[in-house]
């Protein structure tokens, strides 16, 4: 019973002590509570304080600061009136010197109409003594044609005809004087150009040099080159460079083309594929191909045989194919590598008879033309692309300069480059050489010298040198010193225009006069 009591005592002394504990835990909250209360009042209070000191400061400074822009603005503004004021000052004195100027101007204005008005007054009395001048100048002229019996018409026909004459004899002397000049050069160039132009390219109206004819045994052929839908002639002439005229002339087919290695190469192949009877495009680039490599084979051949004809040895094998190139070129229908031989021979025959190096000679008579187997994007003379060609080949400087000498485009040094160009003239010129009969030949001549007897004054005429040179012998009494010049620039015009030849033709006008006399 006693524990019940105390275990009672116990839990309501626990009690009274959480009602105590708790009232005077509150009474302490309410106290810290007021005191915080007073600490924000305070708080507040100065910061309302240190607010009302900063906006103070800050009025301040803003009015110091507008103050210092205020006067800033009124310096600006009082410098620029300033400104604007002397620029009014310019203004107004350029107005005044303006105006003094318009004055003056306008002082002028009115000079130069009072001058303008007395010129008029001037020109008027002019055209009047002019008028008078005319009428006087005309009663002159018809008192003088009364005296001199000599009409005004006549007078003018006679000065107009003394003009002419001074006219043609100074032209005539201007003329002879630039052929003089021109004569160191435009000779040499002249023949140069038009003989790599036509020696290294063939015409097309020339047809012996340009075409090839193929024999067909029989017309069905023709339809089997030209293929289905013309896929095998189309084929043909893309391997071959060649065009391939397939016409209705009975079984034969015609081969045309400038290059004469091409025209051969097609000429071979289409008799190889006829031969074959297998005509398809892939058999043709073959056969084609085929047939290149065994002509480039038969040039070095054709080449060793040309240098064992004439005893040369030791030339360099791309000099050697070149020479059977020559085969496949020609000049005015003249075979390149006979005319080669031929003038190797000359050479030979010269120098031996001279006592000078008759295998120099030989071998650069042989090689004198090789620049024109040279591949036409090769530009430049032939002479000097075979000239180089030599050097390139380690040839003699002798043989080199003959080569590059053999037209003058460049300066002979040894009597073996004179010899070369002579053998070259003779081997061109002579009768026959270029594909002319004699009967052509003679007509040639006939025709040249007849041209040149139909101008006025001219006594005789003689064709020499094979056609190469016509020599015109006038009438010293009809043509003087400086017609003779014009007529023979109008002769050469009028072969250039009339007549067709191989290379050039000199006119030589001749006019001698003699004078004899008998001492008796």
């Amino acid at each position: 019973m006693s524990e019940i009591m105390i275990l009672i005592l116990c839990v309501v002394g626990l009690f009274l002590g959480f009602i105590v504990a708790y009232y005077s835990n509150s009474k302490l909250q309410t106290a810290k509570i007021a005191a915080a209360d007073e600490r924000a009042k305070k708080i507040i209070e100065d910061a309302e304080k240190e607010s009302n000191n900063i906006k103070k400061e800050k009025l301040l400074e803003v009015k110091e600061e507008w103050h210092k822009r205020k006067q800033e603005f009124e310096n600006e503004a009082q410098s620029k009136r300033q400104k604007i004021q002397n620029l009014e000052k310019q203004i107004k004195s350029r107005e005044e010197g303006v105006e003094s100027k318009l004055e003056l101007f306008q002082k002028k204005e009115k000079q130069l109409q009072g001058q303008e008005e007395q010129l008029q007054k001037k020109e008027e009395g002019l055209k009047d003594k002019f008028l008078d001048a005319d009428k006087i100048i005309e009663q002159q002229v018809r008192r003088l044609e009364e005296i001199a019996q000599f009409s005004r018409d006549d007078a003018k026909r006679e000065l107009m005809t003394q003009h002419i004459n001074e006219a043609k004899s100074e032209a005539a002397q201007y003329i002879n004087k630039i052929r003089e000049e021109a004569k160191l050069t435009a000779q040499r160039d002249a023949k140069n150009v038009i003989v790599q132009a036509i020696q290294r390219t063939a015409s097309d109206h020339s047809v012996e040099t340009t075409v090839s004819v193929v024999s067909l045994d029989s017309d069905e052929m023709k339809g089997r080159i030209i293929g289905r839908e013309g896929r095998n002639i189309r084929a043909f002439e893309a391997a071959t460079g060649i065009d391939l005229i397939i016409d209705d002339t009975p079984e034969a087919v015609v081969i045309s083309g400038f290059d004469p290695f091409r025209r051969e190469v097609a000429k071979l192949s289409l008799e190889k594929l006829m031969l074959d009877g297998r005509i398809h495009p892939t058999r043709i680039e073959e056969v084609v191909n085929k047939t290149k490599t065994e002509l480039n084979d038969d040039m070095i051949r054709i080449g060793e045989s040309a240098l064992l004809e004439l005893g040369i040895h030791g030339m360099h094998p791309e000099l050697v194919k070149m020479l059977g190139k020559m085969k496949y070129r020609s000049s005015y229908g003249q075979n390149l590598l006979n005319h080669s031989i031929e003038v190797a021979y000359l050479s030979g025959i010269m120098a031996a008879e001279l006592g000078l190096d008759t295998h120099l000679a030989k071998r650069a008579a042989l090689l004198h033309d090789v620049g024109k187997c040279v591949d036409r994007e090769t530009e430049g003379p032939h002479a000097l692309i075979g000239f180089e060609l030599a050097k390139k080949y380690k040839e003699n400087n002798t043989v080199c300069n003959a080569i590059g000498a053999h037209h003058e485009d460049i300066e002979m040094e040894t009597p073996i480059a004179v010899l070369v160009q002579a053998a070259d003239s003779i081997s061109g010129a002579r009768p026959g050489a270029r594909r002319e009969s004699l009967e052509n030949y003679v007509k040639r001549l006939e025709k040249l010298e007849n041209l040149a007897k139909n101008f006025e004054g001219v006594a005789k005429t003689f064709a020499i040198q094979a056609g190469r040179e016509i020599r015109v012998i006038v009438e010293p009494e009809r043509v003087d010193d400086a017609n003779s010049d014009l007529m023979a620039a109008e002769i050469a015009k009028r072969i250039e225009g009339e007549m067709e030849y191989p290379g050039q033709i000199k006119v030589t006008v001749i006019r001698e006069r003699r004078s004899v006399a008998l001492a008796k």
